[in-house]
């Protein structure tokens, strides 16, 4: 019921027609996505076995090549997804597995789906080894997608008590962005508005002005120290090893 990074068809097309140095400049959050996966993945030993749980066409598949990747999902997101390379098909609050069998596992942008977060992250817990690891991604300020499937926006609140609560430490919260990086990807979204019949005229003006502007917006996050109004959250944590006092992070 998820997927990559949750990007609209627009997005999708500006992701594959784009070099990849203007898609980074203007996908930020979807950027810093890719980088934390890649650098999660490369941090696992050949072999650890991975869950990527809710894993939409399973586009992070080639960063865990050297593990054994597992990948589940309820595949109903987008219609003309290809769900076929799926190891399974499966409600994340009720994952067909035993306890403690994965050394990692993922969530990418797959937590603004699911009706019970709270039992999505407990699952989670469960089938990670102990001192596995989990990397995890959810939107805060984000655009209905996947609907009827799109039911909720985390904060950073949000998500450390969601993650506490199923029994996860070392919890590491990172801001996709501040506010400029929201603002100036609210002005790129904008052209999807001048699209259409007489619409096109504006196009120009506003793909320019939106262009523009967005790239340049996310350079005055210096600003914005806390970046409570962010994209949303790449957040690592770690299933327990031992009953030692819980060491939590925030960034």
């Amino acid at each position: 019921m998820t997927g990559p990074n949750e990007i609209t068809p627009w997005h999708r097309r500006m992701m594959t027609r784009l070099p990849r140095w203007l898609h980074r400049l203007i996908l930020r959050f979807e950027a810093l996505i890719e980088d934390r996966v890649a650098e999660f993945a490369r941090s696992l030993p050949a072999g650890t076995r991975v869950l990527d749980a809710g894993a939409g066409e399973c586009r992070y598949a080639r960063e865990f090549s050297h593990c054994h990747y597992v990948a589940v999902d309820l595949a109903v997101g987008d219609a003309d997804w290809d769900y076929s390379r799926l190891d399974g098909v499966a409600d994340l609050a009720r994952l067909p597995f035993r306890d403690d069998s994965f050394g990692a596992a993922i969530n990418i942008v797959v937590l603004e789906h699911v009706r019970d977060p709270r039992a999505v992250l407990e699952e989670l817990s469960r089938v990670l080894a102990p001192g596995a690891r989990l990397l995890l991604a959810a939107p805060q300020e984000w655009g209905v997608h996947q609907a009827p499937h799109d039911y909720f926006r985390y904060t950073r609140p949000g998500l450390r008590w969601l993650m506490q609560r199923a029994g996860l430490t070392d919890i590491a919260i990172e801001a996709g962005g501040g506010f400029f990086t929201l603002l100036g990807r609210r002005l790129l979204d904008s052209t999807l508005y001048f699209q259409g019949g007489w619409r096109w005229l504006l196009f120009p003006l506003a793909a320019v002005l939106g262009g523009v502007l967005g790239i340049l917006l996310p350079l005055l996050d210096f600003l914005d120290p806390t970046r409570n109004t962010t994209l949303g959250y790449v957040c690592t944590a770690r299933k327990p090893s031992s009953k030692n006092t819980p060491m939590e992070m925030s960034r």
